[in-house]
């Protein structure tokens, strides 16, 4: 039975790179394999996506911002994760619900019951299978995230929102038998026999 794999964490944590090894990981085991990314993964997401990372129009409320995170996922979960699901073809996701909870729940400061309550109107008890949360310190992963260029309308927010974050990453994580934690400050290689072992474990146990 396929299964929905997602990769968590804050920017610079490495969670397009790692997104492509469990990719290749699972494509070498035979199976049909499809990525996504969030906001975006559809183009009316793409859309919503540009709207969060690069609206300079006039400031953008965290209340808008949570829901245009929440429409944007529900055009890709209902439009290409589930239908890919259905079809039996893995589906491993950079960045899904966690994010909201962490970044708008922890960052922000938004009521986490009036999130998961979204949540659950929206897209009701749809989950990950498996959720790999890439744990960074802020300082080192905005650190990288500099070095890969601009930073983004989130990414320039203050360390503080980002330590905020973590800790709601961290007790997401803590409290959920589906997730294994990560130490995204080791080596890429080291990160990747990391993961790559964390998905020997659970392979056969996902869901």
């Amino acid at each position: 039975m396929s299964q929905f794999i997602v990769i968590e964490g804050l920017e610079g944590a490495g969670k397009s790179t790692v997104q492509g090894h469990v990719v290749a990981w699972l494509e070498a085991k035979g199976l049909t394999v499809m990525r996504t990314r969030e906001p975006g993964g559809t183009p009316l997401a793409e859309k919503m996506r540009g709207l969060v990372k690069e609206v300079h129009e006039e400031p953008l409320t965290m209340e808008a911002e949570l829901l245009l995170m929440y429409a944007a996922r529900v055009q890709l979960v209902k439009n290409r994760i589930q239908p890919a699901l259905a079809a039996n073809t893995w589906v491993v996701g950079d960045r899904h619900d966690w994010s909201s909870l962490a970044y708008q729940g922890g960052g922000r400061g938004i009521d986490v019951k009036l999130i998961k309550q979204i949540k659950q109107a929206v897209l009701g008890d749809f989950s990950p299978n498996l959720v790999v949360y890439l744990d960074i310190d802020p300082a080192q992963g905005l650190d990288r995230a500099r070095m890969r260029g601009e930073l983004d309308r989130i990414e320039q927010e203050q360390l503080s929102f980002f330590e905020r974050t973590r800790a709601g990453y961290l007790q997401l994580a803590h409290n959920n038998s589906h997730c294994e934690i990560i130490d995204a400050s080791q080596s890429e290689a080291d990160v990747k026999a990391a993961v790559l072992a964390c998905l020997e474990r659970r392979l056969c146990t996902l869901g």
